[in-house]
Formats: structure tokens, C-alpha cells, sequence
């Protein structure tokens, strides 16, 4: 490849880098073109729909008892690493039956 560029005149030579470079050029810039118009697209759809369809509104949780909580004694004087350990063994446990 490189001995039929050396082969041709500096003029076509010349004349071809210039023609390589318009193509890199308008390739480059029709692509950039294209995606900054997708993203301007991708934004307004997301706003019409938005507008048209808004997102749910979330509930209120409710809270149900935890197995640290059903597993709590009375006394209430438990640290939160026993809490933790009684979930574990209780979601062991569940999940092994």
C-alpha cells in the first residue's frame, strides 16, 4: 500500500488526502449532528410523557414486624447486634423449611 503512494504524483497525492479529509470531516460531523438530535428527542419525549403519564405517586409504608421484633424479650434491654443475629437465624430458619 505504502509503495503505490509513493508511486503516485504529489499532486493526486495532495488531492486525496484533501478528499479523505472532507469525508472524515462530514462523517464526524453528521454523526455528532445525529446524536446531539437523539438526545434533544430522548429529552422531549421524556417530558411529554412525563406530562402525559407521571410517575405514581409512592404509598405510605406500612411496617411489618420484623422477626428482631417478634423475637425481642420483654426486658427490651437487647443490644442491636443480638437483633441482628435473631434476624438471621430467623431468616435462616424460614428459608431452610
Amino acid at each position: 500500500m505504502l509503495t503505490l503512494l509513493t508511486n503516485l504524483p504529489r499532486d493526486v497525492l495532495i488531492k486525496q488526502l484533501q478528499d479523505g479529509l472532507v469525508l472524515l470531516v462530514l462523517g464526524m460531523g453528521f454523526v455528532f449532528i445525529f446524536l446531539a438530535i437523539l438526545v434533544l428527542v430522548t429529552k422531549l419525549m421524556s417530558r411529554v410523557c412525563s406530562k402525559i403519564a407521571p410517575a405514581p405517586q409512592p404509598k405510605a409504608k406500612t411496617v411489618a414486624p420484623s422477626a428482631a421484633s417478634i423475637a425481642r424479650p420483654a426486658a427490651g434491654n437487647v443490644s442491636k447486634d443480638a437483633e441482628i443475629a435473631a434476624a438471621i437465624a430467623a431468616a435462616y430458619s424460614k428459608s431452610r423449611n
